[in-house]
C-alpha cells in the first residue's frame, strides 16, 4: 500500500500512525531503489519522493502552510489529517 492510499482515511491516532509507518517504509524502499541505480535518480527520487534528505523534506513539509493556485488552503486547526497532509507534502513538493 502507498501512503497516498491511506491519506484520506487519516482521522485518529491509529490511522495517523499507520500512515506515518507506511510513509517511512516507502521512503526506506525508495532509498534502496536509489542506491541500486543512483544515476537514474539524480533529479528526483524513487517512488515519487522529491526530497530524500531530512532538511529538504522538512522544508517541503512547511510548504503545506503556503497558499498557492493549485493547492487547497492549509488547515487552520490541528487534526490528525492535517498532520498527515503536512508530512505528505514533504514527499511531493520541491
Amino acid at each position: 500500500m502507498r501512503p497516498e492510499d491511506l491519506l484520506d482515511d487519516v482521522h485518529d491516532r491509529d490511522s495517523f500512525i499507520a500512515f506515518v509507518r507506511c510513509l517511512a517504509e516507502e521512503r526506506s524502499r525508495a532509498q534502496s531503489i536509489e542506491a541500486d541505480s543512483p544515476k537514474s535518480y539524480i533529479v528526483d527520487g524513487a517512488l515519487g519522493w522529491v526530497n530524500g534528505d531530512i532538511p529538504g523534506y522538512l522544508l517541503a513539509c512547511l510548504e503545506y502552510f503556503s497558499e498557492g493556485p493549485l493547492r487547497q488552503p492549509p488547515a487552520t486547526d490541528a487534526s490528525w489529517r492535517a498532520f498527515a497532509d503536512f508530512l505528505y507534502c514533504g514527499k511531493i513538493i520541491e
